[in-house]
Parts: structure tokens; sequence; C-alpha cells
């Protein structure tokens, strides 16, 4: 009977420490949760509010390609000034939500509308998704990065639909200073990084446009509205994958060819109203085109640095899902579209 209760005395303390263990595991996963999602935060809210003037180096594949950001925040506008510094030259001035890109070879102003800002040094990390639950977000060894001192974010998924990211902030105002993308192999798919960086005083000359005379340039709006898509339904996004964004686009050939290269998408070509559906987890998003079907184009996926891109038929439409997920991602949201006609 002694043995016994003795026994039982060992079960309950050792029941009581577990406990213990648990709670305290509990209480740090949640310190982690809220300094991830405090500087994730921070990320967010300096690429909107500190001024900066940058060059940054984008890597995808076998691709490098170097532009310039200047940002300033005068009161409650928004200007930024991004120059393509590689290949065929291009300029985008975004005022608040409004972008206007400058095409000189063609004499062209492409104006559109744009809610969402996820251009680097931004992060998307908008939906209000809790990252930690389908990240495991440690910090990571800080180095300087362009001159400055950094805090290193690693985000670990926890299934295979989704990247790996390691972020490294400036850490005094939290601005995005390098980025990788990294695959379930460890190997970093994808990286952007400023290379040269001023933070702070910025004179608003320098978010000008470089052609003052655009007497005579053709004009072309890309008109972007919030939609429904009456029909359309996404069965099986990934896991945290939330819809976020409902658009038609009206797109012409300049403008879509742009948009295609910076995600690999050359199927997109010639003035048509798309429809977008955009997901996201708050950290990778997911979108699917949907346009009337084209007979001359050939069904298939390819892969760009962290890009995956399907283009499939369905009925009378043509599809196109990119993201900057992994091929088992796409492949599950590309097999469970599905179209309802009303």
């Amino acid at each position: 009977m002694r043995q016994t209760l003795v026994a039982f005395k060992f079960v309950v303390i050792l029941l009581s420490l577990i406990a213990c263990s648990a709670k305290a595991n509990d209480s740090i996963l949640s310190d982690e949760s809220r300094d991830a999602q405090n500087w994730l935060q921070r990320i967010q809210v300096a690429a909107k509010k500190v001024n900066y003037s940058g060059t940054f180096v984008y890597q995808q594949a076998s691709q490098v390609r170097t532009s310039r950001i200047t940002h300033i925040l005068d009161g409650k506008n928004e200007v930024e000034k991004l120059e393509i510094l590689d290949g065929k030259p291009r300029e985008y001035i975004r005022n608040n939500d409004e972008i206007i890109c400058y095409v000189p070879e063609s004499k062209t102003l492409l104006i559109e509308k744009k809610g969402a800002q996820d251009i680097f040094p931004a992060i998307l990390a908008s939906n209000g998704t809790d990252i930690t639950l389908y990240y495991d977000v440690r910090r990571g060894e800080s180095v300087r990065v362009a001159g400055y001192d950094s805090l290193a974010l690693i985000l670990e998924p926890k299934d295979n639909l989704r990247y790996g990211y390691k972020l490294w902030a400036e850490r005094t105002t939290g601005l995005l200073l390098r980025a990788q993308t990294i695959n379930e192999k460890n190997v970093v798919v994808e990286q952007i990084a400023f290379t040269q960086l001023e933070i702070g005083n910025i004179n608003r000359n320098r978010v000008k446009p470089s052609f003052s005379n655009t007497a005579g340039w053709h004009t072309e709006h890309s008109v972007m509205v919030p939609v429904s898509t009456p029909g359309w339904s996404v069965k099986n996004v990934p896991a945290g994958f939330k819809l976020v964004r409902e658009v038609k686009r009206v797109v012409s050939d300049v403008s879509v060819q742009e948009s295609s290269a910076s995600v690999g998408v050359s199927s997109l070509a010639t003035q048509r109203e798309l429809m977008q559906l955009v997901f996201s987890d708050g950290f990778a998003a997911i979108s699917v085109f949907i346009e009337p079907g084209s007979r001359s184009k050939t069904e298939g996926s390819m892969q760009q640095g962290a890009m995956n891109i399907t283009g499939k038929r369905q009925g009378d439409f043509w599809l196109t899902i990119v993201g900057e997920v992994p091929a088992a991602s796409i492949k599950q949201v590309a097999n469970s579209i599905e179209f309802k006609a009303r």
C-alpha cells in the first residue's frame, strides 16, 4: 500500500512538472509569436512610413535584375519612384494608390490603381492570419546589410505547401533590408536585397519622373475593379490561405507583358479582360487568372526561381495559376477550381 502511495505521488509530481513545462513552452511560443508579429508589422509599417532611397538586386534562378527605389511620406501622401536599371528602361511613379509606368521606347504611359503595397521592401502580411500557425519563427544570425545593422527572422514552414523565408530588418526603423526564399532542400531560390541605401532625409525631387516632357505619349489605363467572380470557386487552397482580393482587370499588350515579365507569365497577351482571385496566408500569395479560352495555348507548368506557374483550359476558359509557392500548392489549387454557370 505504501509503495502504491509513493508511486502515485511520484506520478502526480511528474504530471505537474510536465504541465508546468508545457505552460512554460506555451509562454515561450506566445512570446515568439508576439515578437514575430511585431517585427513583421514593423517591416510593413516601415515600408510605408520611413523615407528611404536605395538600390536593390533581385535574383530569381539565373536572372538578376537591379532597381532603384525612392520613397517619401509627405504628410498623408506616399510618393514612390521605382526605376528598373537593367534591360529596357522602365520607371514607375506611385502616388498613394495610383501608379504610372513610363515606357519610353513606345512613348506610352500605363496608369493603374493599386490598393495594397507589396513591392520590396514591403511584404504582404496583411490578411490577419497568425503566421505562427503555419510557420515556425525564430531569430536568426544578424548581419550588416548595405551598411546597416539588422535583426534576422527565420520562418520555417510547417508543411510542404509553402516556402521558408529569412528576413533581415534594420534594427532602428524596421525597414526590410534583405529577404531570401528557401525551398524544402534549404536552398535559396530567390533573393532580394539592398546593396546601397539611405534612410531619413530624402530630397523630394528624387521621386519626380525622369521624363519631364510626355506630350504626345500614348496613355493606357489598366482598369482594376473589385468584383465577385460568379460561378467560380477554389475548393482546396492550402491551409491558412484566404481569399483577399477579387478583381476584374482590363489590360493591354504592353501592360500585360510588363506584369508578365515580373512573374514569368508570357501567355497573358493582347488586350483582354481578366478576372483575378488572390489568396494569401499573410506572407505568400497565389493568384488565379481567368479569361476566355484560347485554343492556341498549350497547357503545362513551369518554374522560375520561387515562382511556379500552371496554365490549363477549363471549359470555355483559360486559367493561369501563379504563385511564389511550391509546385504542390499550385497543383492543389489548379485541381480544385470549379465553375458552375448561373
